[in-house]
């Protein structure tokens, strides 16, 4: 995922300030960077990335749309997955592994069981802390419910809220190491192995599942990727499914609860309108809509790439060559949004790019969004009078994956 070419904007400007950019910068705030990048050349090759990087909503939608380009995963994505992770492939095995996931998905499906799979678990959590006053809602709230409801429904109950988040942390510090040098290695190999271990711990502990699963199916989303769709008697291979149940316990474990800390530190930063959602929660999917743009879960985790030659935005790209798209630069595209920067709830309801596009935009949409829903109307029919600590910072981490590192919250009792 390599390319040496000097990175040229449209009008011919010099833009070897794109060599500097780190991946410690990234990860800290990708925002200046990439806008930028959204500026001066908004498909452009970042060294140290390894990729050409599209970062307007127009470009990302563009290609994301485009049948002249397909899915690929990036090369810390293939080395933290292995194949076929459904994020990265195409044609007839893209069509099984979507036919495997996404029935229980479907919002006719999701319906029927996500109040009673989400609203208990989130009371659970809130009787925790709710009469302390204080908590720190990413660890205690937003995280757990988010790995709880999905780990339930994947059939993982055994697994505890921590070993599952957990797993998510390790898998997305590996999925996210993309820093490579002039020569296309990566230039800290050894944070794989937070990754590895992960994958040998839920390893462990799913292939006894499996087995059981394989001999006496259940009503578990793992045991009908196992059975579904399959001939009588037959099951899918569990190394064939294993890249597919790592990008659950990534991405769809991080996105609802990032999801949703970053709607409520969008919503504290609009006294008001944080106001208006206690007051009203019907506004609670716009609130939700509004925070997945603002600060998208899945900030720059995708990408496609070229199968022959094509111009895009005025870039010639070679045959295979890999563009990441970044959803959550597309977000704050400031063509397309007025003061992006700003959470606005009222902000018209334009359609945003933090589920993806194309027929690789992210299968659990209604799902993540029924989560997010359903953990913010129990927080704030408990809590009505929640703020944010103010004597601590909120800091955000993560260019792959992004979110609050912590919320911490008081409320009077």
């Amino acid at each position: 995922m390599t390319n040496t070419q000097q990175p040229v904007s449209t009008d011919g400007a010099d833009l070897s300030w794109i060599d500097d950019i780190t991946m410690t910068a990234l990860e800290r705030n990708p925002y200046p960077s990439y806008e930028r990048l959204r500026r001066e050349a908004p498909l452009a090759f970042v060294p140290v990335l390894g990729a050409y990087v599209a970062s307007t909503a127009e470009i990302c939608r563009e290609i994301a749309m485009s049948e002249e380009f397909e899915a690929v995963i990036t090369p810390a994505g293939g080395r933290t997955f292995g194949h076929p992770a459904i994020i990265g492939v195409n044609g007839d095995i893209h069509a099984d592994l979507r036919g495997m996931v996404e029935p229980q998905l479907q919002p006719v499906e999701v319906d029927k069981f996500v109040d009673d799979l989400v609203r208990p678990i989130a009371r659970r959590y809130l009787e925790a802390f709710e009469d302390n006053g204080r908590a720190e809602l990413v660890a205690d709230y937003c995280e757990p419910v988010s790995v709880r409801s999905l780990g339930d429904l994947l059939g993982l109950q055994s697994v505890s809220s921590d070993q599952l988040r957990d797993w998510f942390h390790k898998l997305s510090n590996s999925f996210t190491n993309a820093g490579v040098d002039e020569n296309g290695e990566f230039t800290d190999p050894e944070r794989f192995a937070q990754g590895d271990q992960a994958k040998e711990e839920i390893r462990a502990i799913v292939d006894p599942l499996i087995d059981e699963w394989i001999e006496n199916p259940a009503d578990t989303a793992i045991s009908h990727w196992l059975h579904d769709g399959m001939p009588a008697g037959e099951t899918r291979e569990r190394d064939y499914i294993y890249p597919t149940i790592y990008v659950y316990l990534l991405g769809a474990m991080q996105e609802p609860g990032h999801g949703l800390a970053s709607t409520l530190v969008g919503l504290f930063s609009r006294p008001e309108q944080m106001e208006e959602v206690v007051d009203e929660p019907n506004l609670i999917p716009r609130a939700i809509s509004e925070g997945m743009r603002w600060t998208s879960p899945i900030w720059s985790a995708t990408a496609r790439i070229t199968k022959n030659p094509v111009q895009v935005a005025g870039v010639n790209l070679p045959a295979q060559t890999p563009v990441i798209l970044s959803y959550g630069a597309a977000n704050h595209d400031t063509g397309k949004y007025d003061a992006p920067t700003d959470f606005d709830l009222h902000r018209p309801p334009l359609p945003h790019l933090a589920f993806g596009a194309g027929n690789h935009a992210c299968a659990g949409i209604y799902y993540a969004n029924q989560v997010m829903r359903i953990a913010m109307e129990e927080l704030l029919e408990a809590i009505p009078n929640l703020e944010r600590d103010e004597s601590e910072d909120v800091e955000f981490w993560g260019w792959g994956f992004r979110g609050p590192t912590s919320l911490t919250c008081t409320w009077e009792v």
